[in-house]
């Protein structure tokens, strides 16, 4: 990839490492290059899941630059926006599991990054933040919402709004990650975990990924409809008809992704 971002594959997961020291800050050209990635990843056949990590023991990602915004220029300010809306837009649309492996300090479009994906893992030693009001601005990439739709209001305006910085312990136990683990550990984890996707059909993932994450902005009687829907849709694919027989012949699944 780039200097800024590395892709790894291992067997059936890509793994992401943000690499801008000393903080794996975004900039315009990582946030472009991430969308890109993941929309190229989506299409591989290949691989069912993604981890996203840091580079470093210490930031998973301290979100954006302050610099990039000091002189107050509005084109600057909309194309930092667009591109942090577009990247974490893609990061949560991706076809297969995405799992934030958070190895440190994860703030404002650092945290954001992680919300964007489906699953997080962090480090005991990792602290969450979405400390943009205090410097006059706000979470623009998926923050406000995705944090309020994982934690609830109260959480997310005690964080957004007071600026509480919160420890890995404290995420976990609100509902920020789903995991806390010992230093140096959250890759290996999230590996792991990304490892059992890979025994899922890669189509049943898909249109799960899509039923659960309609439930944000659909009705409960709409997602039921579309439960049906995509049941049916399944019959379409290879898969299914590999996993029917698979297990009544008792011999472990070969999928395709078709």
């Amino acid at each position: 990839m780039t200097q800024l971002l590395k892709l790894d594959r291992e067997r059936h997961i890509a793994i992401v490492t943000i690499a801008n020291p000393p903080a794996n800050t975004w900039t315009l050209d990582s946030l472009k290059q991430l969308k890109q990635l993941v929309q190229e990843l989506s299409q591989e056949r290949a691989i069912y899941a993604l981890v996203l990590t840091g580079e470093g023991d210490k930031f998973f990602s301290a979100g954006a630059d302050l610099n990039t915004f000091v002189s107050g220029d509005k084109g600057t300010a909309l194309d930092m926006a667009n591109a942090f809306g577009e990247a974490f837009e893609a990061l949560s649309a991706f076809d297969g599991v995405t799992i934030a492996a958070v190895n440190g300090y994860a703030m404002g479009g650092g945290l954001e990054a992680a919300l964007a994906c489906d699953i997080r893992i962090a480090e005991q030693h990792a602290q969450l933040a979405l400390p943009e009001a205090s410097v006059g601005l706000l979470p623009c990439a998926g923050g406000t919402q995705n944090l309020t739709a994982l934690v609830g209001e109260g959480w997310a305006k005690r964080m957004i709004l007071c600026g509480e910085r919160v420890t890995a312990q404290t995420a976990q136990s609100i509902g920020l990650v789903e995991e806390v683990v010992a230093s140096g550990d959250a890759l290996s984890v999230a590996i792991k975990l990304a490892e059992r996707v890979a025994k899922q059909s890669p189509s049943s993932v898909k249109a799960c990924k899509r039923l659960i994450q309609q439930s944000r902005t659909g009705t409960h009687a709409a997602g039921l409809v579309l439960e049906r829907e995509l049941f049916m849709q399944l019959f379409n694919t290879q898969d299914q008809t590999e996993g029917v027989n698979a297990f009544l012949q008792k011999r472990p699944a070969q999928w395709t992704n078709s």
